[in-house]
Parts: structure tokens; C-alpha cells; sequence
């Protein structure tokens, strides 16, 4: 569904991306994991068109999509769910999910805001409520509601646990794979590497800007260096 190619992204002359190279087959969870500062929100933001490209390519479902603007990627079918949720405070539940559609023009807009309100009671709850005064948690599942309203062949999650409760974090997981089982695409940044590689496919190491290791999340998750690194030394992966 998704190929990066040689991927090259700068921000002055400071390259965060260094030619990185990443396939996301269709109806996969594929994990991208990484310390502070690998450049993993750039990769992101790189592929939905919110940072133009130095060079390389992006192609989505055979179409080559780098510096695109945002707006033609979401049409296309790539929705972002970004780091820190990015909801729109001042506004309610309910109109920062109608602006998830913002672009779409069919009937079943309504439909899937009710599919939304299914998946997180809690915003059914509090439809009227303004974004801003929801917990993190609650935010959090706007955030993936709003992306969802665009109905994405291809969900990108930046780090969907950051700041959560260990308990929240667990049902934003069970929902992101909800989500795939049911036929979304989704590739996940997160610094939560044990949660992450429990339910990716597949999985890339990212560090100071290129991929330094690959394979399937069973792989990754017992390579000496990643659990070392990130999963608590040498017993790793439970």
C-alpha cells in the first residue's frame, strides 16, 4: 500500500531524515520505533505533506505522492493522527469530528460519526463538549475518531500513548488493532516499543534519521540490540 523510497528530509541543513527506505503492506500494522529525536514525527509529517521532501520517494498504492499537499493526501485516503492529538479546543466533540469529513460529500457521514460514538461511549457522552476540557485519554480518542471520519485506507498513528494512563493506553492499543482487523491499514510511531511490537506485523528501527534494523515485530522485539536498547536488557519481550 505505502513504499518509501530513499527518503531525505531537512529542516535547514540539518537532514532528519537520512534516505530511509519503508514498506506498509495493505492490512498490516507496521510499527516505526525510536528514541527522542530519530525522526519519526518527520517521517510522519513527511508523508501526509506537512514537511516537503528533499528528495526520495513516497508512493501510495502506486501513485507517487511526495510534497503533495495535506489536503490531497487525506483525499487520497491517508489520515494522521498526530503526536500531542492536535484537537481542536475550542470546538466540540462533535464538530471536531465533523471536521475529520471535512472533505468527504456522500451520505454516510452520519453513520460513521455514530461508528465513532460505538467505538469511545465516552464521546458519545460528551458530543457537546468542548475538546479542550476532555482528559488526555478522551482527547486521544478524538484525535483517532477525527481520523477516522475521513474513512483512511491508511491510518498513521504518532504516538498515541504519550502521556496516557497505563490502563487508557492498553484500550487506545485494543482499539488501534480493532481498527485493523476491521480492514485499516496502520502504520504506528510510538516510543512505547513493548506495546507497539505486541501488535505490529511488521516493524522498523529508526535512529538519528535512517532505518538501522528491520523485520517482522517477533524479530525486532528479540534482536539483541533493539532489546538492550529498549525492551529492559536481555530478558526483552515477555
Amino acid at each position: 500500500m505505502l513504499k518509501i523510497n530513499s527518503l531525505v528530509t531537512s529542516y535547514g541543513s540539518i537532514k532528519a531524515l537520512k534516505g530511509i527506505d519503508l514498506e506498509v503492506p495493505a492490512g498490516s500494522i507496521v510499527s516505526l520505533i525510536g528514541a527522542n529525536g530519530a525522526g519519526k514525527t518527520t517521517a510522519m509529517k513527511s508523508l501526509v505533506g506537512i514537511i516537503k521532501p528533499q528528495s526520495g520517494t513516497i508512493v501510495f498504492q502506486g501513485q507517487a505522492i511526495q510534497g503533495w499537499p495535506s489536503h490531497k493526501v487525506v483525499g487520497l485516503g491517508v489520515s494522521l493522527v498526530p503526536e500531542g492529538r492536535r484537537i481542536l479546543a475550542r470546538m466540540s466533540v462533535l464538530e471536531n469530528l465533523e471536521m475529520g469529513a471535512y472533505q468527504r460529500q456522500d451520505m454516510e457521514i452520519q453513520a460513521d460519526m455514530e461508528k465513532v460514538f460505538s467505538r469511545f461511549p465516552i464521546l458519545a457522552e460528551r458530543r457537546n463538549q468542548l475538546g479542550g476540557t476532555l482528559s488526555g485519554g478522551q482527547q486521544q480518542m478524538l484525535a483517532i475518531g477525527r481520523a477516522l471520519m475521513a474513512r483512511p485506507k491508511l491510518l498513521l498513528l504518532d504516538e498515541p500513548s504519550m502521556g496516557l494512563a497505563p490502563l487508557v493506553v492498553a484500550e487506545i492499543f485494543r482499539v488501534i488493532q480493532d481498527i485493523n482487523r476491521e480492514g485499516t491499514t496502520v502504520l504506528l510511531v510510538e516510543q512505547n516499543v513493548r506495546q507497539a511490537l505486541k501488535i505490529a506485523h511488521y516493524a522498523y528501527v529508526l535512529e538519528t534519521g535512517k532505518i538501522v534494523l528491520h523485520g517482522t515485530a517477533e524479530e525486532v522485539a528479540h534482536n539483541p540490540r533493539v532489546m538492550e536498547a529498549y525492551l529492559g536488557g536481555a530478558k526483552g519481550m515477555k
